[in-house]
């Protein structure tokens, strides 16, 4: 049993719990003017009082004049209260003092979205997707502008993203098919929608989008049918008439569409066929009679979040980065992530690569190479990359042994897209380190962008025969299969090979759909 002193009275509970509240009223009254108006203004914020939040945060803002979050929640308050010009500059004043404040970058971003004004709203979401790079409500309002302004493929890529730092999200589902959809691309776009409705069936904007597409793109009236209704039992659906009317018109075609030859008498009333859903912006009731597809709502969802550490690039790219601090080796830029592509049975023919085969140099004027290596980087550091290349490949020929300058002048050399250059200096860069990883992968990638894509696949080859591991390699064998050689088979397995070992490479997403359009 406990002892009387081990469990306070209600008594002496009720006596705690007043001076504990009037001890918080104490402290808050004692507060400087601008943290306490701060203070209170959060607090009518969160309460969606936000005439008084706007009157305690202009406080807090005179105040507190270089406080980028009181700016942050200021913009908030001015967005909700309509005030959408004073939002903007709040905003903007929070990252005039913290220009890492990424919560005002995206509120900033929504704000701009709302108002049509597409270009600043992606700025806004960029700058918040490089600060928060996992964070996945970033891609998909950057996702949405892409979209909304009509740029489809990088829409595509951002929806991509989400998808890979959260599985099934199905607002990124509905606007890959939205993507699609406007690239006419139907039997794809209906496929992401019926995705984005197993993952959530009561996400009422893709169920309306794939009756859209079935009715008017694919031809199927019965599943139109059904996800109309479907679409009308959710709560709250927008568009309820015009939905309706187009049950009824598949309920009963026979009276749609029916043409009176004759004028219409003035006493006579003609029926309207009835109306075809087109696709919706936004999950707000729009001003005409005709459903639309729907996105999502595009208005500010406020967050309140702290900054991320800085952004840790790829294995890869770290890797050289390291490479580079030890031994002055440049990181090559990669291709880009696979894109779906639909396979044809004949595979091309390329030409094949006619090797070089140089022997291990001599070690040269090392000295005075280090002098050209060293005006290399510096040309490197402001990017004047014609006149890098040229520095490296000075000093390549002063030291032909010095394996750094020969690499570096190869990397130089392909971003120039001077590849015959650039596949010379890998292979004297190999005949110095033959067991260079790094130097045959971007021998690999330079025998790719020049045309030869089977000896591409012969080097790439010979870094899985040694590290059957190397993601990398998996990754550009599968792209040059699927790609050039257009082999679905061989593309298939290094892709699945990716998957397995590492299953959120950034490129998952784009493997997940060729996988996808291209099955067995």
């Amino acid at each position: 049993m406990l002892s009387p002193t081990a469990m306070p009275s209600k008594k002496n509970q009720i006596c705690a719990a007043i001076v504990f509240v009037a001890l918080a009223v104490f402290i808050c009254s004692c507060a400087p003017p601008g943290p306490r108006a701060l203070m209170k203004g959060k607090k009518f914020l969160d309460r969606g009082d936000y005439a008084n939040a706007v009157a305690q945060l202009k406080i807090a803002t005179s105040v507190l004049t270089t406080n980028a979050q009181a700016w942050n929640y200021y913009g908030v308050a001015l967005q909700h209260a309509g005030q959408f010009d004073d939002a903007a500059n709040a905003y903007q004043n929070a990252l005039k003092f913290n220009r890492d404040l990424v919560e005002a970058h995206y509120n900033l971003g929504c704000l701009w979205l709302e108002q049509n004004k597409l270009s600043d709203a992606k700025a806004e979401f960029i700058n918040y997707t490089l600060l928060r790079s996992t964070a996945p409500e970033g891609w998909l309002k950057l996702g949405m502008t892409q979209l909304k302004a009509n740029d489809l493929l990088s829409a595509e890529k951002s929806f991509s993203t989400v998808l890979s730092l959260s599985t099934n999200n199905s607002e990124a589902l509905n606007g890959l098919g939205l993507a699609r959809a406007a690239r006419n691309r139907y039997d794809d776009a209906a496929k992401f929608f019926a995705a984005a409705i197993q993952a959530q069936p009561d996400f009422a904007p893709a169920r309306l989008n794939l009756a859209i597409v079935d009715e008017e793109h694919l031809g199927d009236d019965k599943a139109a049918l059904q996800n109309y209704i479907g679409y009308l039992s959710l709560p709250n659906p927008e568009n309820r008439d015009a939905v309706n009317a187009r049950i009824a018109a598949l309920e009963s075609p026979g009276k749609v569409a029916m043409v009176n030859p004759q004028p219409p008498k003035e006493t006579e009333t003609v029926s309207e066929p009835a109306p075809n859903p087109q696709p919706v912006v936004n999950s707000r009731p729009t001003q005409t009679t005709r459903p639309q597809m729907t996105r999502t709502n595009p208005s500010p969802q406020i967050i309140r979040i702290q900054p991320e550490p800085a952004i840790i690039s790829s294995p890869r790219n770290a890797e050289l980065s390291r490479n580079y601090n030890n031994g002055g080796v440049t990181p090559l830029i990669t291709n880009p992530a696979p894109k779906p592509k639909l396979i044809q049975p004949a595979p091309p023919v390329f030409p094949r690569y006619l090797y070089l085969s140089p022997r291990k140099p001599k070690t040269g004027d090392h000295k005075s190479a280090i002098a050209a290596f060293t005006q290399a980087h510096q040309f490197e550091v402001s990017q004047d990359w014609a006149d890098a290349a040229n520095a490296y490949e000075k000093a390549a020929a002063l030291d032909p042994a010095w394996f750094e300058a020969q690499y570096n002048f190869g990397v130089l050399a392909y971003r120039q897209r001077n590849y015959n250059r650039a596949l010379a200096a890998d292979e004297m860069a190999l005949a110095i380190q033959p067991d260079s990883v790094a130097a045959r992968y971007n021998f690999a990638l330079a025998l790719k962008a020049a045309g030869y894509a089977t000896d591409a696949v012969i080097e790439l080859k010979k870094i899985i025969a040694k590290d059957s591991s190397n993601v990398e390699a998996h990754l550009a064998l599968g792209n040059l299969y699927a790609q050039q050689l257009r082999d679905a088979a061989q593309a298939r397995e290094h892709y699945l090979k990716v998957l397995a070992l590492d299953p959120r490479n950034p490129s998952a997403s784009e493997i997940q759909f060729w996988l996808a359009a291209n099955p067995q």
